[in-house]
């Protein structure tokens, strides 16, 4: 063979490998986020600086939510099901475990019984909390020995979200099929009040300050406002349209409300209860993960199929990074 013509051939050899060597993730790959995809049934580990990420499958049918633990080892993805939240379906029993570092499900946790588990959370006290639809419950799990410790009678059908407070004596679950809120005592493990909101409500969020829970209304476009000290309803926040997701601001100063049907982030001032700007973004945006830094909010956009990554200093979208349609639940991972 010609020199020449040997170098020719190493220079389209290289390039092959160059185009087929971009995969999802390449050598250099430092996940910062999780998040499940449900049209996919897996979860995806996204370095948020270059935009790429591993998709990881789950092993069962399908996680809406997750949680990372605190040194970053290990992911817990709830196994809810077929269906959406009040449809038929099959109930999921299950809570997949994921091995971030080798990006690997390793175990399982079962809950013993058909739940369509869905929003988990842990607590100050080392135990997981998710929210059971099924049993209108919130099951108590000690990840160490992957036993079930507890259930947490919400009173209420489908309690689908759970927000814990710092100190993880109180717990509030939004109640999608009741349209209320169940205040929970943590500690004595039972509800101490339910709440009316509306027909039908969905996700749920504490102010930083803890004096209030938010809750979206799906009917009329506001939030509910409750006060934690008395647990009842104290005021509504109007919107430009449907809310779904809230998240506050690290400051305390402002509330982000995903407007689902809108396509848009609205933006609430929290003094004045009255939404400041809204922020377009892809279809179809359901949760809000804030930064630990506080500088930056992940939007999980379901329609679009994007991850929206907005800066919370100039309010407008930095980066869309494209998971897939069935984007949802978000987990920072240390």
């Amino acid at each position: 063979m010609e020199r020449s013509t040997f170098f020719a051939l190493c220079f389209v050899c290289m390039g092959i490998a160059g185009v087929f060597g971009q995969s999802e993730a390449p050598a250099t790959f430092h996940p910062r986020l999780l998040v499940v995809n449900q049209k996919l049934n897996s979860v995806q580990l996204v370095d948020v600086d270059s935009g790429t990420f591993k998709t990881v499958p789950t092993k069962d049918v399908r996680g809406h939510e997750a949680l990372v633990s605190k040194d970053g080892r290990l992911a817990y993805v709830p196994i809810y099901g077929d269906s959406a939240v009040g449809k038929p379906g099959s109930d999921g029993r299950t809570i997949e475990i994921l091995d971030i570092a080798s990006q690997k499900f390793v175990d399982t946790i079962d809950l013993g019984r058909p739940a369509r588990p869905h929003c988990i959370r842990l607590g100050p006290d080392g135990l997981l909390y998710v929210t059971a639809e099924v049993g209108r419950t919130v099951e108590v799990i000690d990840p160490a020995t992957h036993k079930h410790v507890a259930s947490i009678p919400t009173d209420q059908d489908y309690s689908h979200m759970l927000a814990l407070t710092r100190d993880g004596k109180r717990g509030y679950t939004s109640n999608v099929g009741s349209g209320s809120v169940t205040a929970l005592d943590i500690g004595q493990r039972r509800a101490i009040a339910v709440i009316p909101v509306a027909r039908v409500t969905q996700r749920i969020s504490l102010s930083v300050d803890e004096k209030y829970v938010f809750t979206a209304d799906q009917d009329t476009p506001r939030l509910a406002v409750i006060e934690t000290s008395s647990n009842k309803l104290k005021d509504w926040i109007m919107l430009p349209s449907i809310g779904y997701g809230t998240a506050a601001t690290l400051d305390g100063r402002w509330l982000l409300v995903t407007l689902m049907t809108g396509n848009k982030l609205a933006v609430v001032d929290l003094t004045s209860m009255k939404v400041a700007r809204t922020i377009d973004v892809p279809a179809g945006p359901i949760e809000i993960l804030i930064h630990p830094e506080g500088n930056v909010a992940y939007v999980s956009c379901f329609g679009g199929g994007k991850l929206a990554i907005v800066d919370l200093a100039a309010w407008q979208v930095r980066k869309l990074i494209d998971t897939g349609e069935g984007t949802d639940g978000l987990a920072w991972i240390p």
